[in-house]
């Protein structure tokens, strides 16, 4: 008898549909499954076969059964079909009714005792599925907030086989969850705050110029200063997550399996932190099974890369592509896929080996040809796609001794909310989100120059050398300036701010 009930499988930050087909027919006893498989597609044999037994089904051990996974032109990995084939075997031997199999897909891991386990992916397989025009979805009972996220979908989570069954074959006796995202992304709770960072006013200034035009930022100083404590307050003055945002990085957490406990939908903007020492496909993304790398990771949200010379240089030239296009793709010889990178990159590093040069406390010990290998770890075209470059001073004693707190993050997160209302609304019908992303033909349109300015301007090129990104990025920057100021064109005070933020091209640090 044949049967046929659907699944589906991610491929990218995707999902599509998967028909798990079964014959059982007369021949030698033996299972097969077609339908180009992996490993772990082609051992669920076994743990199919052992799970229907222990959950009190029959599997027929006189029968040859034939599983197609279909489209059959396409890679299936993962355990994910275990619980659509050892439902759809219980179709084929008639143990279970099959009239409503047309309505679901059913995705789940089988143990040998007919548990059903959790699996990666769910949320883009229940938006393929609701685009597909099914109306239920059969899931692990891990995964059901995730799968609950997607609007119009009837959501029956299991836990064993025997369960998953019974809600196959009777629907009407078991009440679903119903799809829909509870989004209320201005109840986010933030565990650090602003105010808490002493001092450095200068810097928490780029800061808010970087956050509210979406703005890359390498800040240069020695040990103690404070380049992380500032890094990791970014997400904190952002502005809150979209709904489509939202979406967009819960795929990528589900496909990577590292959705929180509560496996709904991400409330806060990402913050990923890598190790230097991470290789090229931790960084963007790939290896045998491809898997979203730290890039994909920090998707609408913020990469931190730590003493940033310390990278691998190849491993920070990948991040080129990314920084200018906001996706990451990557060549396998069965296909070629593509993750969203639209990040931010913060990025700090010592001015030198030892960390201490230009610093008043303590001398520095590095000779000159050890200060400018340093330095020419970070290539020319890295840092030109560095908007700002700042640098980050030793505290005084009496900035770290003062009980004096700082601005809070919700009323720095005002202002820039408000500069980003005004980027939205400029770059409406443009696949555009903020200032950073702006073309040449936008920055003509968007920065016009008055006389004064470009005299500014023409100075500042003689004098610092300024390449064609570099001037790019101060125009971006400017207008950035500009809007947090509500103001309609660029003023010579936006002009010179956005210069003072470009440190490397005035020499990289102070001696």
């Amino acid at each position: 008898m044949l049967a046929q009930l659907d699944s589906a499988a991610v491929l990218g930050i995707d999902a599509f549909l998967v028909h798990v087909q079964v014959d059982a027919g007369p021949g030698d006893a033996k299972f097969t499954v077609v339908g180009l498989p992996d490993t772990a597609v082609r051992e669920a044999g076994e743990r199919v076969r052992t799970a229907i037994r222990n959950s009190q089904y029959k599997f027929p051990h006189s029968v040859r059964m034939v599983v197609n996974l279909a489209p059959a032109d396409v890679r299936k990995e993962g355990p994910g079909f275990d619980l659509p084939m050892a439902l759809a075997i219980m179709m084929a031997t008639g143990q279970i009714d099959t009239r409503d199999a047309g309505n679901f897909v059913v995705v789940g891991e089988l143990s040998l005792d007919g548990s059903v386990r959790p699996v990666s992916g769910v949320l883009p397989i229940a938006l393929d599925a609701r685009a597909c025009g099914k109306t239920a979805i059969l899931v692990p009972h891990e995964n059901v907030m995730e799968a609950a996220v997607v609007d119009g979908l009837d959501v029956y989570p299991v836990s064993n086989l025997a369960e998953a069954a019974v809600i196959f074959s009777h629907p009407e006796e078991r009440a679903p969850h119903r799809g829909g995202a509870d989004w209320s992304p201005e109840s986010v709770v933030f565990d650090m705050d602003m105010a808490e960072v002493k001092g450095q006013e200068q810097v928490k200034r780029a800061l808010e110029v970087a956050a509210a035009g979406g703005h890359n930022m390498l800040m240069v100083g020695p040990p103690g200063s404070g380049k992380t404590l500032i890094a990791r307050r970014l997400p904190t003055i952002l502005p809150p997550l979209t709904l489509s945002e939202a979406l967009d990085i819960t795929k990528i957490y589900s496909i990577a399996g590292m959705l929180p406990g509560d496996g709904g939908l991400m409330r806060q903007r990402p913050f990923r932190a890598p190790h230097h020492t991470i290789s090229s496909a931790g960084l963007v993304g790939g290896g045998s099974i491809p898997r979203p790398g730290e890039i994909s990771l920090a998707h609408h949200g913020v990469l931190f890369l730590d003493e940033f010379p310390e990278f691998d240089r190849r491993t920070l030239e990948v991040l080129r592509q990314p920084m200018e296009d906001g996706l990451v793709t990557i060549s396998r010889a069965a296909a070629n896929l593509t993750y969203p990178a639209r990040l931010q990159l913060i990025s700090s590093m010592n001015p030198c080996p030892c960390g201490y040069r230009g610093d008043m406390a303590r001398a520095c010990t590095c000779t000159p040809p050890q200060v400018a290998k340093y330095q020419a770890r970070i290539s020319g075209p890295i840092l030109d796609r560095l908007d700002i470059h700042i640098e980050v001073p030793r505290l005084r004693h009496d900035e770290l001794l003062s009980t004096r707190q700082g601005e809070a993050s919700a009323s720095v997160r005002e202002r820039i909310t408000r500069a980003r209302a005004i980027q939205q609304q400029r770059f409406t019908h443009t696949p555009i989100l903020n200032n950073a992303q702006m073309r040449p033909k936008d920055m003509k349109q968007f920065c016009p120059l008055s006389e004064d300015v470009q005299s500014l301007l023409r100075t500042a090129i003689d004098q610092l050398h300024l390449s064609a990104r570099a001037y790019d990025r101060i125009l971006k920057l400017a207008r950035t300036i500009a809007d947090l100021d509500a103001s309609e064109s660029l003023a010579i005070p936006h002009i010179a701010e956005a210069i003072q933020y470009r440190t490397l091209d005035r020499g990289m640090m102070r001696a």
